[in-house]
């Protein structure tokens, strides 16, 4: 069977070791290699490409993940569309541990990591404002709803640099802002799927209270966030796999290839020769 892909899950071996003739390949990239190896198997009738963003065994930090080698393998096997399941913390009380937040914003607090595909000689802006895509979290939020699971329909991911956890101060600079959910990986990973034209969809499982600024919560560590995490591994696992089966048989009538048309900055028409230069080849 060819090595091509119409979905993307961007996540740990948990979602891809008990599906049946899974196939691993090792992808190259002008970026340099990827976190780990892309695993290629069947759900529901797509061809899906999971590739754990830590490496298979966790090895990597969030602020040491090759994104753009990570997106980039996606994309040069034709992946179109995206899940990106993610553990987060709380931000705000009335999200709780163990409940799922369909995130449509983000924040970006990262600082040094390599964000764009678009470094020149062609200059090019595109618009963040949506970068989740909305189908899709539509569809995602539907199918958390149907397995019985306390779902958020909106939310905005503060992204840190990790991989330290938050000060007390930042965690209420944040949860004043209004902001729900904080995460150390969504940046600039779901951006990035954007600037390729792939349409992406969040969901994150939350862990825990961050630094415990609201009444009767506790200071996030490590230990709680695994345990939480692997109470709930399974019913996240489920969600992922059943959400697949429901995204759209046309997965470019999403828009998000179309979307990255008219994005120039330097006062020129728009040609199809003027074409992203990291297109090359895909």
């Amino acid at each position: 069977m060819a090595d091509t892909a119409e979905i993307g899950v961007f996540g740990g071996s948990g979602f891809y070791s008990l599906l049946d003739d899974v196939r691993e390949i090792k992808v190259d990239t002008p970026y340099g290699a990827p976190s780990d190896s892309l695993f290629l198997a069947d759900v529901a009738g797509r061809r899906v490409a999971f590739l754990p963003r830590h490496g298979r065994r966790h090895t990597i930090p969030p602020h040491k993940i090759n994104y753009r080698a990570n997106v980039w393998a996606m994309k040069s096997l034709g992946v179109k569309a995206a899940i990106s399941p993610c553990a987060a913390g709380s931000l705000a009380l009335h999200v709780k541990p163990g409940d799922f937040v369909v995130c449509d914003q983000f924040v970006d607090r990262t600082r040094g990591r390599i964000d764009t595909f678009y470094d020149g000689p062609i200059v090019t802006h595109l618009s963040s404002a949506e970068t989740y895509d909305p189908v899709l979290r539509t569809l995602a939020i539907e199918t958390i709803r149907d397995h019985g699971i306390e779902v958020h329909e909106h939310g905005t991911v503060v992204v840190i640099q990790g991989p330290r956890f938050s000060t007390k101060a930042e965690s209420k600079w944040f949860s004043d802002a209004g902001w729900e959910v904080i995460n150390m990986t969504q940046y600039p990973e779901a951006w990035l799927c954007r600037e390729l034209g792939i349409a992406v969809v969040n969901i994150s499982l939350i862990t825990d209270y961050d630094a415990g600024v609201h009444e009767g919560t506790e200071a996030v560590n490590a230990t709680d966030v695994l345990e939480v995490f692997q109470a709930n591994a399974e019913r996240i696992q489920r969600v992922v796999l059943d959400l697949i089966g429901r995204f759209p048989a046309d997965l470019d009538s999403l828009g998000a290839r179309d979307a990255l048309g008219p994005t120039r900055g330097d006062g020129h028409a728009i040609s199809r020769e003027d074409i992203r230069l990291f297109e090359t080849g895909l």
